[in-house]
């Protein structure tokens, strides 16, 4: 009996032991991301090459360094993935986690990617406006010539899949255009002239053979008076955003996407951001500006005032990264600023990575691994 009750005796101590450093760890997680930090200690440097104005983006569980002449795609250590020659005068990247595409701006030319290399290469009939990519792959681009455009599909080996033409007097010009995460439907705003007045038309098209289409596979549409949208977006197969210059409306469903909330915007809109769980604007009022965000419902989760307009905002791990030169501003979606400084070179990207207030940044310097200080 002796033995049982000094066995019984040391687990209780053991579970107790393991409770108090359980409480202790969360006590010290909350301490550390529920403060403001001002400084940075640098962990890591990998010296990266820059030569030719590369620019960078997080895409596939790496970083990917575009320039004029070509593509590489690095491990989050700087080691060399891969890398693709091009010649483009004006290279802008859309990335969707498993496929990007680099898109000469203005010019004929679309590199599709993936996390292996190269899936294939569009040349165009008309210049690239935007271009877009599902996670599927599937390419979607407003292609313009003057006042006239085209709205074109392409699959990830560069086939053609749809081809929309546009015109200012019918369908209206297309401000903005997204593709969902699947490639089956396609959101595109339109900018045209009704009775005199400026009017924004939103359009959903399908390409799903199990969805009812009307013409031209629309499934549904719906105009905005007075108002201009330009700026349009998926958040998944199900959720889709459209942001206009005083309204956010967020539409849920697939075969017949329907309005689920409108959220009134009293402030200049100056940026909108938003990942596959957020929404995120910076505004401007009379005095300040400020960082709202919000979850796929349109419930706002984060209302803070920043001193400046940062020129690069995202959303990432229910942060809010602000960048803007050497400049940053970090924001939990609960409210918490935690950071507010600057770091030692003007930064190119900054990612988060794995551990407790630990970023990946690229700057003049390379690849710095950081944590936050005081």
């Amino acid at each position: 009996m002796e033995g049982k009750k000094k066995k019984k005796f040391l687990i209780k101590l053991l579970l107790i032991g393991a409770a108090l450093i359980l409480f202790a760890a969360i006590g010290i997680y909350i301490f550390l991301t529920h403060r403001t930090y001002n400084n940075i200690r640098v962990l890591n440097t990998v010296t990266l090459e820059r030569d030719n104005g590369e620019k960078y983006a997080e895409f596939a569980d790496g970083i990917l360094k575009y320039s004029k002449d070509g593509v590489a795609l690095l491990d989050r250590k700087g080691k060399e993935r891969w890398n693709f020659s091009y010649q483009m005068q004006n290279p802008v990247v859309s990335v969707s986690e498993k496929s990007a595409v680099i898109a000469d701006k203005g010019a004929n030319d679309l590199v599709v990617l993936q996390s292996k290399g190269v899936k294939g290469e569009i040349h165009t009939s008309l210049p690239v406006e935007k271009a877009e990519v599902s996670r599927q792959g599937i390419v979607s681009a407003i292609l313009r010539d003057g006042v006239s455009a085209k709205i074109v599909c392409y699959d990830a080996e560069g086939n053609l899949l749809v081809e929309h033409v546009t015109s200012p007097t019918t369908t209206g010009y297309p401000l903005d255009a997204a593709i969902s995460d699947d490639g089956y439907t396609l959101l595109v705003s339109y900018l045209f002239i009704e009775q005199g007045k400026m009017t924004t038309k939103v359009a959903y098209y399908s390409f799903d053979e199990k969805t009812e289409k009307k013409e031209n596979h629309l499934i549904m549409e719906e105009k905005y008076e007075n108002t201009i949208a330009p700026s349009v977006f998926f958040l998944d197969n199900e959720t889709s955003a459209v942001v206009s210059d005083n309204q956010l409306h967020i539409y849920e469903g697939k075969e017949k996407p329907k309005k689920k909330q409108t959220v009134q915007i009293k402030e200049q809109i100056q940026n909108v951001f938003h990942d596959d769980e957020y929404i995120g604007m910076l505004l401007k009022n009379e005095k300040n500006y400020i960082v709202k965000l919000y979850d796929k419902n349109g419930k706002e989760l984060l209302s803070k005032t920043v001193e400046q307009e940062y020129k690069n905002v995202k959303v990432e791990d229910g942060q809010v990264i602000m960048y803007d030169g050497k400049k940053c501003q970090i924001l939990t979606k609960a409210g918490v600023r935690l950071f507010d400084g600057e770091m030692g070179n003007d930064i190119a990207n900054i990612i988060s990575v794995f551990g407790v207030n630990k970023y990946l940044v690229i700057n003049a310097n390379g690849l710095e691994e950081i944590r936050l200080a005081n």
